[in-house]
């Protein structure tokens, strides 16, 4: 694990502290990966949402030869 210093003003040590205590948290060090845990998580929703949203407005979606996804299940257990 690698540590890293995080200077803050008073004013953001009476928050994280006042989070810790309300949230139920064991130490600051908690609190601040469970907030970069939480920001990955919302990034990776935004881009699915993204990519949705790209693949709606792409137009109507086109039909697949047949055995089109058997192939692709091929191609990846080959990937092994």
């Amino acid at each position: 694990m690698v540590t890293i210093s995080v200077v803050l003003t008073d004013e953001l040590k009476r928050f994280v502290d006042e989070e810790i205590r309300e949230e139920g948290y064991a130490s600051a060090s908690e609190y601040v990966r469970d907030l970069i845990r939480q920001r990955r998580r919302s990034k990776a929703e935004n881009l699915l949402r993204q990519l949705i949203a790209e693949g709606l407005a792409s137009g109507p979606p086109a039909p697949l030869p047949p055995g089109h996804f058997q192939k692709l299940l091929e191609r990846a257990s080959n990937r092994k």
